[in-house]
């Protein structure tokens, strides 16, 4: 069985080989540091818009696990909705597709049309349960108050 001389040649396309790796992997460990501190922001988020949503309840004089319930709910939209952004955000609002044929196309990104039904069922919640949306940076708005 013949064996494969190794040359310099082979030895250099090897470290580059090794090279491409690496950064490919320092790339993947960035993205998944950004997506850990995504989580946490999501995490921080959500427990300022339960107690907020959980606030109006109680001044409404709404008591209840179906109310609970509601507001659970909306958080997993918000939390949906946060993610569906994030994945816009890294891959567009377009994204290039390979097909069999070797053509590289373009296709849409299937979160957007998702974000839009998402933020419609989180409206919907709220309207259902007759609360304002939560103020997520904890600042009123002057424009929607009438002041």
């Amino acid at each position: 069985m013949a064996t494969k001389k190794t040359t310099s040649k082979t030895t250099s396309k090897r470290e580059k080989e090794l090279e491409e790796m690496l950064k490919n992997l320092e790339e993947k460990m960035a993205e998944i540091e950004k997506a850990k501190r995504i989580d946490e922001e999501i995490k921080e988020k959500k427990i300022a818009i339960k107690e907020d949503l959980e606030n109006q309840l109680i001044a409404q004089n709404k008591f209840g696990k179906q109310f609970d319930d509601m507001i659970e709910d909306y958080l997993y939209f918000f939390e949906l909705k946060e993610r569906l952004k994030y994945d816009i955000d890294i891959n567009g609002i377009r994204y290039p597709n390979t097909g069999g044929n070797g053509f590289t196309t373009y296709k849409p990104n299937e979160s957007v049309e998702r974000l839009q039904k998402t933020n419609g069922q989180m409206l919907k919640i709220l309207q259902d349960l007759d609360l304002k949306a939560p103020e997520e940076d904890g600042e009123g708005d002057d424009l929607l108050s009438g002041d």
